[in-house]
């Protein structure tokens, strides 16, 4: 497929959650998170990663990754297995990635970038278009603002509920004007203890499928495909993945 063939908001969208990776996040540096992303490529070629896959446990395999070695041993451990076999990951899990001392805050930061990155090359990659080299990082310091309605109990780690989002926070949920557009489900409050890479995804990830409204219209198609051909599509993935969402 010809990049010229491509729905020009796709290819602006995917274009600008690219070159978002090479800018300085709220908790990682633009460098780190190019690493991270690089680190996301690698793993996908990692033996120790595809042994624990094949394993009936991850835990009975033993080893190391072949990591690139650039972000921090508990970031390696978090790319790969969320990379490779996010079907078994759990609580204990997290918490071990947590104690490792990679931070909840970071944690968020480095799945966004690492959804992103899966999407772009998976996309690019069914679409028969080359991978796009790693972007740019740019200069400048996280901001590490942890926003203050952030609470604890939804999830593994603290969210932002749309009820708690104070004046300081950006309208992740997009509720300015009218009801909220990314408010109904989990999935929309996954990434938001840092809502500038909650952002990165959603900007991103509904241009690729749908819009939360337009997955609700059922009277009016907005891609080549239908609703129902869409949500084929995303069950069989989902089950490949092994996604319990």
């Amino acid at each position: 497929m010809a990049m010229d063939a491509l729905r020009t908001d796709l290819a602006a969208a995917q274009a600008s959650a690219w070159a978002e990776i090479g800018a300085p996040g709220t908790w990682w540096s633009g460098a780190e998170r190019v690493a991270i992303a690089a680190e996301t490529r690698h793993a996908a070629g990692c033996r120790f990663c595809a042994a624990r896959k094949e394993a009936l446990s991850p835990s009975m395999v033993a080893g190391d990754h072949d990591s690139l070695g650039v972000v921090p041993s508990s970031a390696i451990e978090a790319i790969h297995r969320i990379r490779t076999d996010p079907g078994r990951l759990g609580e204990s899990w997290y918490r071990g990635i947590i104690a490792a001392g990679l931070d909840e805050e970071r944690y968020v930061e480095l799945v966004s970038v690492i959804a992103v990155t899966v999407a772009v090359d998976t996309f690019r990659r069914a679409a028969g278009l080359a991978p796009w080299p790693l972007p740019q990082a740019q200069t400048g310091q996280p901001s590490r603002r942890r926003p203050a309605g952030a609470k604890p109990g939804v999830a593994w780690m603290a969210t932002l509920l749309p009820n708690d989002r104070t004046a300081d926070d950006p309208d992740l949920y997009q509720t300015d004007p009218g009801p909220p557009r990314r408010g109904g489900g989990y999935v929309h409050h996954a990434l938001s203890l840092v809502p500038r890479s909650m952002m990165h995804w959603w900007d991103m990830f509904e241009v690729m499928y749908l819009p939360s409204a337009a997955m609700r219209d059922f009277g009016r198609e907005y891609r080549a495909i239908s609703h129902a051909q869409i949500e084929l599509l995303a069950s069989r993935v989902a089950a490949l993945n092994q996604c319990v969402y």
